[in-house]
């Protein structure tokens, strides 16, 4: 994929609808709770059986946080009494003893990712013990490749507290910003200092940490091109490994918190629109490249180079470098995507705890994906990740003729070529500087799941293509 961005308001503006991320397809909507834990079982054993078992990525969901950012829609629960932390840790030990029973004792884990909430609500000590926990039942890699990564808070970490988490073997860190801008901080319950989070991000430097993620979003309460351009300019002068710049998605029906919001602090469509362009120009002038999907990269970082060498790989952790593993969820909310098959723990805190004090692994809803989703999943990954459709490669590995099998996903894509966004060639699909800020809209003309209803437990959380 190129490095070229064309950034064209009108084109944005008129191609900005609602649409899924695809971290994963099928979409989270499309989970079943008729799928449970004999299929979960199954689909582990079945992976144990191939010729060259994959290798493991661990996810881990921690959901506590301290206190509500209002414009978050992450699984999280509010809460202030460390005592929680530890209660829900010893039901956590007992998923990742019953769930590492499932694979191959042999299977190495090349990724572990904590996320939540704030996975630093939990002490150094008690992340000590999780990951000791998760060491005792797993084979973690010695590869100098692997991928040990956390999300932190800059607001309830110290550099202490990073030394002890690069001693434990994390090598990679997410810092949340969002916004430095006063105003903005106010307006969504988040104050946090310049000073207090770039003394993470050196500490991480010091402490041997191989890449450093900041977040931002635009499109929040009182944003103004001023006050953004002033946080693009501290942050690039930080010189972070990866950025991820979301579009903020006010969706005050589906997130409560959200309602503390007032939507008339928030940017028109057309400011909004500046607001991207603006972190766009300033990141790429700074020499980061666009990866897609919100995220940019150093040249050098691992992301970039996998990129350029067919390698990037996009799942329910974001962008990554390792495709071919099982992604192995724990904790309240997780999702696995072992083999073909999806599954994901329950989204209430009750609910789970419910399943782990019965000694069951904790399915709530999950799906086999049929030859037709691999198809499709194999398309939209390459769509997301490289920037086009392999149409040849699809047609070798699933024995179809590209241009019969998808005639109606082209009839839908015809628009978006008539206006630049893709061009058709001898065996690809690619997306041109202009619909590399669109991949999603080129994804949706091959899902087929985007009208049909989708199954009653299942939320559609789709966000803004800006």
């Amino acid at each position: 994929m190129g490095t070229h961005l064309s950034f064209d308001t009108a084109m944005l503006r008129t191609y900005d609808r609602p649409g899924p991320r695809y971290t994963s397809y099928p979409t989270v909507p499309q989970f079943s709770n008729e799928f449970g834990e004999s299929d979960l079982r199954l689909a582990a054993k079945a992976s144990n059986e191939e010729p060259i078992p994959r290798r493991l990525s661990l996810y881990v969901h921690v959901p506590f946080c301290a206190s509500p950012c209002f414009y978050c829609g992450c699984n999280r629960i509010i809460t202030r009494d460390p005592a929680r932390g530890e209660i829900y840790l010893t039901r956590l030990y007992r998923e990742i003893a019953m769930t590492a029973e499932l694979f191959d004792r042999d299977r190495e884990a090349i990724q572990l990712h904590l996320g939540g909430g704030t996975p630093n609500f939990l002490s150094p000590t008690q992340l000590g013990e999780l990951v000791s926990a998760l060491r005792s039942h797993f084979r973690f890699s010695e590869s100098a490749g692997r991928d040990f990564s956390i999300e932190l808070d800059p607001r309830c970490v110290s550099p202490d507290d990073v030394a002890e988490l690069a001693m434990l073997g994390f090598n990679r860190t997410s810092l949340g910003v969002q916004d430095f801008d006063p105003d903005v901080q106010a307006a969504v319950n988040r104050i946090q200092s310049v000073e207090e989070t770039l003394a993470i991000i050196e500490a991480c430097r010091r402490h041997g940490m191989r890449s450093v993620n900041v977040d931002l979003i635009y499109g929040l309460p009182k944003q103004t091109v001023a006050g953004f351009a002033r946080t693009l300019d501290t942050v690039i002068a930080a010189r972070p490994d990866r950025l991820a710049v979301y579009s903020y998605a006010h969706l005050p029906e589906l997130f409560k918190l959200q309602r503390r919001i007032d939507s008339a602090d928030l940017p028109s469509s057309e400011a909004k629109l500046g607001l991207l362009q603006l972190a766009i120009e300033k990141l790429t002038a700074a020499g980061y490249v666009y990866i897609g999907m919100d995220h940019f990269a150093l040249p050098d970082d691992d992301l970039a180079i996998a990129q350029a060498h067919g390698g990037l790989h996009r799942n329910f952790m974001g962008y990554t470098t390792h495709a071919d593993t099982d992604l192995v969820g724990l904790g309240v909310s997780a999702i696995s995507h072992i083999g073909d098959c999806y599954s994901q723990n329950p989204r209430d805190l009750p609910s789970w705890q419910a399943a782990i004090d019965d000694g069951r692994l904790p399915v709530f809803r999950g799906m086999r994906l049929s030859e037709d989703d691999q198809l499709r999943a194999d398309l939209i990954q390459g769509l997301m990740c490289q920037g086009e459709v392999p149409v040849a490669p699809l047609e070798r590995r699933y024995g179809i003729d590209f241009g019969d099998y998808f005639a109606e996903s082209l009839e839908k894509l015809r628009p978006l070529a008539a206006d630049g966004l893709v061009r058709i060639k001898p065996g690809k699909i690619v997306a041109t500087s202009q619909g590399r800020l669109l991949l999603r809209n080129i994804a949706m003309c091959f899902d087929r799941y985007l009208h049909e209803k989708p199954s009653i437990d299942a939320p559609v959380r789709f966000s803004r293509a800006i």
